[in-house]
């Protein structure tokens, strides 16, 4: 491809609406352009990345059985109504009604739709495992959108659906996307983590993320030092170690703390470390007030209160409702003298003579004692993981604290959706079965933000090979030389010829200019054709990682471009 027929339209300025650096980078590069909030033109460059990382995935699912099929982005109500989830997925879900007035909405994921397809045709257990996935745009109208392709409203996604006769065979089937997904990743050129996550809108009984390492990731992992232990914040477990103080009961005291709310503003107040003080948080679980209890200086999870409350909804009470339970304003709220629903942290169970709210204003309790001053229905795990923390799987290592960037997730569905739309199999006995189900997704275009959140310098995006728009770049110093334009349009067509997808800046530009473009767009090979070294018989080869640059000759060059283009795509 000759960059002057190519459609690349660079800018130098940053833009300013853009936020992170691969927002700002495709914008730069030419690779997408915004239509309206959260909704980008993929352009020819950024395109090309997009469908190398979809024959990536083709190629993986198609090895690991699954089969390809293509499901329409709108979706009759009656299919989520069924699934429970059209009250329940929330305006992220775009509903509307065509001219006959029949409800419809965009997909933002196609549970429904895929489980509709096999209730209809799957009639017997020799038709099963079945594995189905397409890759599709998807619409979820998020309250706001951010980040370019990290965090879009209109998407492409890689979703698959396995179906199985049981439990044991579904695990199966998650294990065979499991690896599945670290052969695309790993091809794709990430440096990711599998975590373990928290099923959340989709359901299920279990489900692993798949995060890209990045400073500037939105969601923290949690990692073990010592073994392969990983999980997403929301999900990872704080190990049960309770410490307990061998100090003797002191007698309960009240303490005036004048506007004295947080709990750096207590402890500081009360000369005491934050690790004495308990913090008492109000919720409304299913509409109903309980305390939660931790040690001050750590963070409530709520994924984790929820899911120990086994209440459907959950959130922090409002300040009027902190003040009808506690009669005292927020900030003042303690478990003493309250006939409410409490739960605590582990890390409380071994506390002594600890600091708590007192209920009324300005005031605090110090020395406070479970089981003496209030009795706490149910410890456990329902705080934030912390760097330093031990090990819940292995003895000896230790939490470490990563950022990350989510581009895939898996998830053990069971029989969630499958019982509510009634799928179900009839046995080698003839009894029907309800079929057990997984799925699988991959935000296509986020994986390829990610992969320039990974991969930048100061210059522009640093493909890896296997998802580079181009793989080579011939940067042709003076087309109007004939001797230079012919030795770059016969290595240009040599690399073709071998496989190597090379674009040829045949620009009436400076060489300035074109270098600039090249290390912004991120082409991994460049090959520089000038007539000083052309004399010779050499051009200059540069990698755009590290920037080694050799000057060899023509020959040489390509025979080195071809073998380094040759081992990234097989790995």
């Amino acid at each position: 491809m000759r960059y002057s027929q190519y459609f690349i339209p660079t800018v130098k300025e940053i833009p300013a609406d853009a936020e992170v650096i691969s927002h700002i980078l495709m914008l730069r590069a030419g690779m997408i352009r915004k239509v309206a909030a959260g909704i980008y033109n993929y352009l020819p460059l950024g395109l090309r990345s997009i469908r190398k990382v979809e024959q990536i995935i083709r190629e993986e699912m198609n090895r690991a059985g699954a089969l390809e099929l293509l499901m329409p982005v709108t979706t009759p109500a009656e299919l989520w109504q069924e699934s429970g989830r059209w009250e329940k997925y929330g305006k992220e879900l775009l509903r509307f009604r065509d001219r006959k007035e029949a409800e419809f909405c965009m997909g933002p994921t196609h549970e429904e739709t895929v489980t509709d397809i096999v209730r209809r045709e799957v009639r017997s257990y020799r038709q099963l495992p079945l594995n189905l996935y397409q890759v599709q745009t998807k619409f979820r109208d998020e309250i706001r959108p951010r980040f370019g392709l990290m965090r879009g409203r209109e998407f492409i996604m890689k979703d698959a659906y396995s179906f199985d006769v049981d439990g044991a065979a579904a695990d199966i089937s998650y294990e065979k996307m499991f690896n599945a997904y670290r052969r695309i990743f790993q091809r794709c050129g990430l440096n990711y983590r599998a975590v373990e996550a928290d099923t959340g809108s989709i359901g299920g009984s279990s489900s692993h993320e798949f995060m890209v390492l990045a400073d500037s990731g939105e969601d923290a992992i949690v990692s073990c030092s010592g073994c392969d232990y990983a999980a997403n914040m929301e999900k990872a477990e704080a190990k049960q170690v309770v410490v307990t103080d061998g100090a003797e009961p002191l007698p309960l005291e009240r303490v005036a703390t004048p506007e004295k709310r947080s709990i750096q503003e207590v402890s500081a107040f009360l000369d005491a470390a934050t690790s004495s003080v308990v913090k008492s948080l109000v919720f409304l679980a299913d509409d109903k007030p309980v305390l939660a209890l931790l040690r001050g200086d750590h963070e409530l999870n709520e994924i984790k209160l929820k899911n120990v409350l086994g209440c459907e909804t959950l959130e922090l009470a409002p300040d009027a409702a902190v003040e009808k339970v506690t009669g005292a304003p927020v900030g003042f709220a303690g478990p003493v003298g309250l006939s409410i629903r409490i739960v605590a942290d582990q890390t409380v169970a071994g506390m002594k003579n600890f600091i708590v709210g007192g209920n009324d204003r300005d005031l605090h309790l110090k020395n406070a004692n479970l089981g003496r001053d209030f009795s706490v229905e149910l410890f456990a795990d329902i705080r934030n993981v912390v760097p330093g923390d031990a090990c819940p799987r292995c003895n000896g290592g230790v939490m470490e604290i990563w950022r990350g960037i989510e581009v895939g997730h898996v998830f053990k569905l069971g029989t969630k959706y499958s019982e509510s739309l009634k799928a179900t199999y009839l046995d080698a006995a003839g009894k029907e079965q309800v079929i057990f189900m997984g799925c699988y997704g991959i935000g296509v275009g986020r994986s390829v933000a990610a992969c320039i959140e990974q991969n930048h310098d100061a210059d522009g995006i640093i493909f890896p090979i296997p998802i580079a728009p181009f793989h080579c770049i011939i940067s042709a110093l003076n087309p109007k030389d004939e001797a230079v334009m012919a030795a770059a349009e016969q290595i240009y067509n040599e690399l073709t010829a071998a496989g190597v997808e090379t674009l040829l800046d045949d620009r009436d530009e400076r060489p300035g200019s074109k270098f600039k473009d090249a290390d912004l767009i991120g082409i991994p090979l460049r090959i520089v054709v000038g007539n000083k070294n052309l004399v010779n018989g050499n051009v200059e080869l540069k990698q755009r990682r590290g920037g080694a640059v050799e000057l060899l000759p023509i020959a040489d060059a390509m025979a080195k471009v071809r073998q380094t283009v040759a081992e990234a795509l097989a790995q």
